[in-house]
């Protein structure tokens, strides 16, 4: 990646987290940082990417709803046996 292409991903993850965070959208910074990246990167066309990390980078997306459920149940159930 060029100094220029990080730039435009930089700059477009900023201003898409500036303006979630302006209408209140909770979002995640590094899920959108690593689409950004992808979108440089298919600006250059799909066979500049590496498919095997995309692949990797979307199945580590769909992981992480499900297991952030998992950990919000698990830290639910043991702060409120340990608090009350």
């Amino acid at each position: 990646m060029t100094p220029s292409r990080g730039f435009a991903a930089g700059l477009a993850a900023a201003s898409v987290v500036v303006l979630a965070s302006g209408t209140g959208l909770p979002i995640s910074t590094t899920h959108t940082l690593g689409g950004a990246v992808l979108g440089v990167g298919l600006a250059r066309g799909i066979g500049a990417l590496n498919l095997s990390v995309i692949r990797t980078i979307f199945m580590s997306w769909i992981v992480t709803l499900p297991a952030g459920v998992i950990l919000a149940i698990v830290f639910y159930y043991a702060l409120r046996a340990a608090l009350f």
